[in-house]
């Protein structure tokens, strides 16, 4: 596990920031990050959140109508930014070559990127959940020269995320310490070998899971979707990985 605090980050897509934003800040024993959509950053900065962008454009500035760039994305007051988030890749067609791009920018704009990585039903059904995992990180991996010790890793497993196909099975504590184990190890003995990196867990984490996935030896916290709009269940996600740490 990586050393330090659980890093919990609630995902608010593109849905309106919680009326009740206390509920999102950071504790003694835990980090909290909020990822609201561009137009409730400031309001999260104004209420002294830690705050990160769901998405930001590698170049600092062209010819990309409704984009934002990373550079805006750092000046605007952001710490984190997520790269490569699943309906990202879905919706918008991003590669894995243009996520590594994503964070490498991130990176020189001292922004802390949460790469997402995961697999569909179709490719663990097919027993390539590993291989599409590996495929994602390489990708990032490959392009590291400095500096990558802000970089956050998120399995996502498609399947299982809050937006995913409901009639698919949840992803149990044991499927998760897996893959996460899987990625420790990539990332010691991959192209730039990388200590300490934190791995969350980004399917469909709830109060009712919380605890068992983040007691993994291998789960650093969780990336949060649905359960981060409602502020008390956040806060149960909070206090259940404070009784982790």
């Amino acid at each position: 596990m990586a050393e330090g605090k659980k890093l919990i980050a609630a995902n608010w897509k593109m849905s309106p920031a919680p009326a009740d934003l206390q509920a999102f800040k950071s504790t003694k024993d835990v980090d909290a990050v909020v990822f609201p959509t561009f137009l409730d950053i400031p309001l999260c900065l104004d209420a002294r959140l830690t705050v990160g962008a769901q998405y930001g454009h590698p170049e600092d500035s062209g010819a990309h109508t409704g984009d934002i760039s990373m550079k805006m994305v750092k000046d605007l007051g952001c710490s984190y930014v997520l790269c490569g988030h699943s309906e990202r890749r879905k919706d918008h067609g991003e590669t894995n070559e243009f996520v590594a791009m994503q964070v490498i920018s991130a990176l020189k704009h001292g922004l802390h990127p949460i790469l997402c990585v995961g697999e569909t039903w179709e490719e663990r059904k097919a027993g390539k959940s590993k291989d599409v995992v590996k495929t994602q990180l390489e990708a990032v991996l490959r392009l590291l020269t400095t500096n990558y010790s802000l970089l956050t890793i998120a399995y996502e497993p498609v399947w299982a995320i809050s937006g995913g196909d409901a009639s698919k099975p949840a992803a149990s504590a044991a499927d998760a310490e897996d893959m996460h184990s899987f990625i420790r190890n990539l990332l010691a003995t991959g192209y730039r070998p990388i200590a300490n990196c934190q791995i969350l867990y980004g399917g469909s984490m709830k109060p009712e899971n919380a605890e068992e996935l983040l007691k993994q030896p291998n789960i650093d916290g969780g990336l949060v979707g649905g359960a981060s709009l409602d502020p008390e269940k956040f806060r149960k996600i909070v206090r259940l990985a404070e009784q982790c740490s």
